[in-house]
């Protein structure tokens, strides 16, 4: 089995060079981090301007994240067939391109198919960024770079929904909400010729198969499960909408014979069956899932609650949803430093606090109605923030904790295909749990409207909350931290597994849990 790439020599001298380098990686993952949430503030007045319906939104939001779990670790291994620089600037040029089609969209379908691009080409961006990392910067200076990109990564999470909301009411040239999606265009022309020239050519040492019957398998039972999810309510759940879903079961089975398969001829498989041979990592993996359906679809019902059902503006609803990434901040590096040797409890408490926003939009929409003023909304959004900064910087590192180190490579990629996966699904049952309720309109608000946007965002949390209590109550099922592990970060990024999926260590070194 070949390690991918050498991580002790051959590494380039690039002088300062380098640094332009990084700044690149740097502006992918800040697009890949806007684009994750940059939409949501301004995915109602998308639908009111266009007339699409509420699957149509859905998809919208839940295509992006789908697109990206399905090709994440596939595209880990393109850059190691095809170098690391060919495939993530054919993903910065095509995620330009796409972001530039999601803004001429003249109707719905060619909205959701950019969306679609979009997360497909991030999945071929984001794995590239250690890839480089490793191969252009000392082994002592990992940990720097790495903190770097990640940073840029988060402040797209955190500036995504203000300048979504800012673009949006600014209306700028009469186009609406379009500039939420031109505005990658610009950054990422830049990327493209400042990359074309810094970013330096290599490939793995040796160059693995792609396991595509595998990438095919996977992609049709998540497609499979999705589907009737999204368009079951809007069809009024026909019968062939359960045989669908059922679909999925079968699917799925066969990827898991298929990877089986491949890993004992070659060792190519997709995903390697000896990750769950520690059943904590598989424990993990459901965690990493019902953590993420609960987040990102808490900002999407909370969004339509406060634009259709009350209301507000896009900018109210943005500065009200900014305090969320200040939760973040304020939490983030108590996560970090010291929960490294307590893993399983700042997940566990940051549930917890998660689980209590949820509560507390509860009882404020239940006390307050159609006075719901922007201080309760604010306050909730921080104390989510604040749960997420305690509970996803350590989340991956934790789920981790029991793999060998060869597996640790592979096993990153994979918690992060599932935390994308568990957005889109999140999205998905979060929606048809609230439109079911809220009926089709998508009117101005009235009476009844704040009536029925109540009564469904107050149902629909009731889910997150439970999603997060479970959460919480699965982590005694995570490894123990071990006493040893380091806290600042500075534990090798560059780990390959012995396939040479180099490029599946985004976990690792930009912890995007945290964004």
């Amino acid at each position: 089995m070949h390690t991918g790439v050498d991580l002790v020599t051959d590494t380039p001298q690039l002088g300062r060079a380098r640094w332009v380098a990084l700044g690149v990686l740097g502006i992918a993952s800040f697009l890949d981090g806007l684009d994750t949430n940059i939409v949501t503030v301004a995915l109602p007045s998308i639908q009111r301007n266009m007339e699409i319906s509420f699957s149509t939104a859905q998809w919208t939001l839940a295509g992006y994240a789908l697109a990206f779990s399905m090709f994440l670790i596939t595209g880990g291994r393109l850059g190691d067939i095809f170098g690391a620089k060919r495939v993530f600037m054919t993903g910065v040029g095509l995620f330009t391109a796409s972001s530039a089609l999601c803004g001429l969209a003249v109707n719905p379908e060619m909205l959701v198919a950019g969306r679609f691009a979009q997360g497909l080409m991030a999945a071929l961006m984001l794995p590239q960024v250690m890839a480089v990392i490793v191969r252009t910067f000392d082994q002592k200076e990992w940990a720097l770079a790495a903190g770097l990109v990640g940073g840029l990564l988060s402040l797209g999470s955190i500036g995504g929904p203000l300048l979504g909301g800012l673009l949006t009411d600014l209306d700028l040239m009469g186009l609406g909400w379009r500039p939420v999606f031109f505005v990658n265009v610009p950054i990422g022309l830049l990327a493209l010729l400042v990359g074309a020239r810094a970013l330096p050519s290599f490939r793995a040492d040796e160059r693995p198969r792609l396991d595509m019957p595998g990438v095919l398998l996977l992609a049709g039972a998540s497609l499979a499960l999705m589907f009737p999810l999204v368009q079951g309510r809007e069809h009024g759940w026909p019968g062939w909408m359960f045989v669908v879903m059922a679909a999925a079961v079968p699917l799925l089975g066969g990827f898991v014979v298929q990877e089986r398969r491949r890993h004992r001829a070659d060792g190519s498989a997709l995903v390697p069956p000896t990750l769950f041979r520690q059943r904590s990592f598989s424990a993990g993996l459901a965690v990493s899932l019902l953590a993420f359906t609960g987040i990102t679809s808490f900002s999407f019902v909370l969004t339509y609650y406060l634009q259709f059902g009350l209301g507000w503006s896009v900018g109210e609803t943005a500065f009200a949803i900014a305090a969320w990434p200040l939760g973040i901040v304020a939490t983030f590096q108590l996560g970090w430093r010291f929960g490294a040797t307590r893993g399983r409890q700042f997940v566990a408490a940051g549930a917890l606090v998660m689980a209590l926003s949820a509560l507390a939009v509860i009882v404020a929409v239940h006390a307050k109605g159609a006075d719901l003023s922007w201080p309760y909304v604010a306050g909730a959004a921080f104390l989510m923030g604040v749960g997420m900064g305690l509970s996803t910087p350590i989340l991956a590192t934790t789920v981790l904790g029991d793999l060998p180190p060869a597996d640790a490579g592979a096993g990153s990629g994979v918690v992060n295909a599932m935390t994308q996966f568990g957005s889109a699904t999140g999205i998905a049952v979060v929606g048809a749990i609230f439109f079911g309720m809220v009926g089709t309109g998508a009117g101005a608000a009235g009476a009844s409207r704040v009536s029925d946007f109540g009564d469904g965002v107050q149902t629909t949390l009731w889910y997150n909350v439970a999603a997060f209590v479970l959460t919480a109550a699965l982590t005694p099922l995570l490894p123990r931290s071990k006493p040893a592990a380091a806290t600042d970060g500075s534990e090798d990024p560059g780990r390959t597994n012995d396939d040479g999926a180099s490029g599946e260590l985004v976990a690792d070194g930009l912890v995007p849990d945290a964004a």
